[in-house]
């Protein structure tokens, strides 16, 4: 079949699930044969991070909706030939739309849908993702029906395609092997966390049920982000600095994957279908969650994670203990979950779909 010619744009300079999604998808789809190309912010990590992806990148002045912004996507989509763009967040969605309107051309925009923020509901965010967009994509099924029955946008044009993971590339591995490699100690259960630092991420929430938690559990929080000083600051404040571990960003975090006994989620907002959680799962380890977003998706309470409200400290450090003292549950969750996630949230699965919509609105 013809290639198409792909073209991603993300305003956002942060780093996360949103901006590899990006880049996962981008690979898989130029390894088919397409053109894909993203177009990102000055200053993006994205555009620092897209060579080890091999995925082209260019920079414009996209970070803010202003006069710059829109004159540098417009020029850029008169130049360049593409049978789609797909936008990501807030600012690139309005630049493409408005740049589109006012004469960039009439190139299908596909709209992704990554959080479960709401959106405003009023004329202009009507006009933005039903007049301005030829097809919305959500990371999960929760975020579709959110804009089909809070917004009352169009059910036909919107589709769920949760992010695919490589369940060849994240399997279990040896635990003792892990905490060997990385230095960690062989004893205590360890529960860890991958997420950027964020305060929607729960990582609070976390520290505070480590501390109702006896001292044979220790805490890895992996990742980086805007709430490591505050995080530091309440880990010292319970005396906990023994007992969790704060390694920042790793470019391989299978294996801490691998070292962890138990692995933790306790978001409370702007989830889709978490790709942590689903890593973690696919390594089939044990793990407590929140029904967030589209994170039902993937936990099944007491079936495939154990499910706790969010932002409750107590009935996060229950599930915790739970776990850690019970061997056989930690063992049957995993395996469920590995199960759950292979069938269910393959990469190949997302390259198929997203591949297929893209085809279809390059003909619309």
């Amino acid at each position: 079949m013809t290639p198409l010619s792909i073209v991603h744009t993300e305003s956002s300079l942060g780093w996360g699930g949103q901006e590899i999604r990006i880049l996962s998808e981008s690979q898989g789809l130029a390894r088919r044969g397409h053109r894909v190309r993203v177009l990102c912010a000055h200053g993006a990590r994205l555009a620092v991070e897209a060579a080890a992806w091999d995925v082209p990148v260019e920079t414009l002045p996209i970070a803010r909706k202003n006069l710059a912004g829109l004159r540098a996507i417009s020029g850029w989509l008169r130049e360049h030939r593409c049978d789609l763009v797909n936008t990501h967040s807030s600012t690139d969605s309005w630049l493409v739309a408005l740049a589109r309107r006012f004469g960039s051309g009439a190139v299908p925009v596909v709209r992704t849908r990554h959080i479960s923020a709401a959106v405003p509901r009023n004329a202009l965010s009507r006009w933005l993702y039903q007049s301005a967009t030829t097809m919305i994509v959500t990371t999960g099924e929760a975020l579709r029906r959110q804009l089909i029955e809070a917004n009352g946008f169009d059910a036909r044009r919107i589709v769920s395609v949760p992010t695919g993971i490589d369940a060849g590339h994240f399997r279990p591995g040896s635990r003792a092997a892990a905490r060997a490699a990385l230095g960690l100690s062989p004893a205590p259960i360890l529960v860890g966390i991958v997420a950027t630092l964020r305060s929607w991420k729960g990582h609070l929430t976390l520290i505070e049920a480590l501390a109702q938690l006896p001292e044979t559990i220790e805490l890895v929080i992996v990742g980086d982000g805007p709430m490591r000083e505050v995080l530091r600051a309440r880990i010292e404040a319970l005396g906990l600095e023994e007992r969790v571990r704060l390694p920042g960003n790793q470019a391989d975090v299978l294996p801490w994957l691998h070292a962890l006994d138990v692995f933790a989620l306790p978001s409370f907002a702007n989830e889709g279908v978490p790709q942590a959680l689903v890593q973690a799962m696919l390594c089939a380890l044990p793990c407590v969650t929140t029904n967030v977003g589209s994170i039902a998706e993937l936990a099944t309470h007491d079936s495939t994670a154990l499910v706790v409200p969010p932002q409750d400290a107590r009935a996060l450090a229950a599930a915790i203990r739970r776990l850690a003292e019970t061997e056989g549950l930690r063992l049957e969750l995993g395996e469920a979950a590995r199960k759950h996630c292979v069938e269910n949230f393959s990469y190949e699965r997302m390259l198929d779909r997203m591949e297929s919509i893209y085809r279809q609105v390059a003909r619309a």
